[in-house]
């Protein structure tokens, strides 16, 4: 697995999801849970994971709806 995105904005989490989810790349919201912890303010960000060999494909789909500047950095 390898982390795409990190983010506290569960709007960006649905909009990711379902571009991913509309080119069939499989993905795992990471962290979740942590809100029963932190009391759901939203402090702790939640990670977008994907096989590593969908990594390229999925970043090029980000990039394309302007989502850049949420990218982690490539696995390689």
């Amino acid at each position: 697995m390898a982390e795409l995105l990190r983010t506290t904005d569960i709007v960006l989490l649905s909009y990711v999801n379902s571009l991913l989810s509309d080119a069939g790349i499989p993905l795992l919201v990471a962290d979740v849970h942590v809100s029963v912890v932190e009391g759901s303010i939203g402090v702790f960000p939640r990670r977008v994971l994907i096989a590593a060999e969908d990594w390229e494909e999925s970043a090029a789909i980000l990039k394309d709806a302007g989502l850049e500047a949420h990218l982690a950095a490539s696995p390689e």
